[in-house]
């Protein structure tokens, strides 16, 4: 079984917020949930990003 990294996981993570969010409809009541998964989605995204981009001590 291969492990999953943490792009992978945010993917899936910010997949299935969006498609909870999609299935609730506009009945969830007045939090926007579709553009707050995308925010934390892509905040987790580009924090993974900088992490893996960092410089690296010897």
């Amino acid at each position: 079984m291969s492990e999953i990294n943490e792009i992978e996981a945010a993917a899936r993570d910010h997949k299935r917020v969006r498609d909870a969010a999609e299935a609730k409809g506009d009945t969830g009541g007045n939090w926007p949930l579709t553009p707050i998964a995308i925010g934390i989605g892509s905040a987790a995204l580009a924090a993974v990003l900088l992490y893996v981009n960092r410089p690296k001590k010897k």
